[in-house]
């Protein structure tokens, strides 16, 4: 079935389910304004198509081992002939990476990393990051602070037919 909109009810479910994806279908329901089997299928939806991408637990980074937060830019060389796609299959399988981004300006990537310590971080600048074909230059930006993670998404009037690639 082709997705027309995302309607006042799929916007509903979607802040209620970024506020607790763990909450009941039951009470889903009441929240958004549905009967409990409606409400189920158009959660089903939603995933079927890509909306929902999936569900997580949120953790205490410090409460889990996991001290240190550091933002890595990172400028890869350019030549002919490296693939351009080592660096991202490379940082795909580093699981300290927790998001890389493809970014615009000063550097090619920036990569957020979670790790348990400056000497892990050292390891892992040392003996994996630098070592990937094409790194050319890294800045690291250690978090001293978090102030604000990232949180529920603001979901605007959208069409869902825009939401498809």
């Amino acid at each position: 079935m082709p997705i027309q909109s995302l309607d006042a009810i799929d916007r509903r479910i979607l802040n209620a389910l970024q506020h607790d994806a763990r909450v009941a279908n039951v009470v889903l329901a009441e929240q958004v304004g549905l009967s409990p089997s409606p409400c189920l299928r158009r959660v089903r939806l939603l995933e079927d198509e890509g909306v929902i991408l999936g569900y997580s637990a949120r953790l205490d980074r410090q409460k889990v081992g996991l001290g240190l937060t550091v933002f890595i830019a990172v400028n890869i060389q350019t030549h002919a002939d490296l693939n351009p796609n080592m660096f991202v299959e490379a940082v795909r399988e580093m699981s300290e990476v927790i998001s890389c981004h493809v970014t615009s300006g000063d550097h090619d990537f920036l990569l957020q990393v979670v790790v348990p310590d400056l000497e892990t971080y050292r390891d892992f600048i040392m003996n994996r990051l630098i070592k990937v074909p094409g790194v050319q230059h890294i800045k690291s930006n250690f978090v001293i602070d978090t102030v604000k993670e990232a949180g529920a998404l603001s979901i605007p009037n959208l069409t869902r037919s825009s939401l498809e690639p």
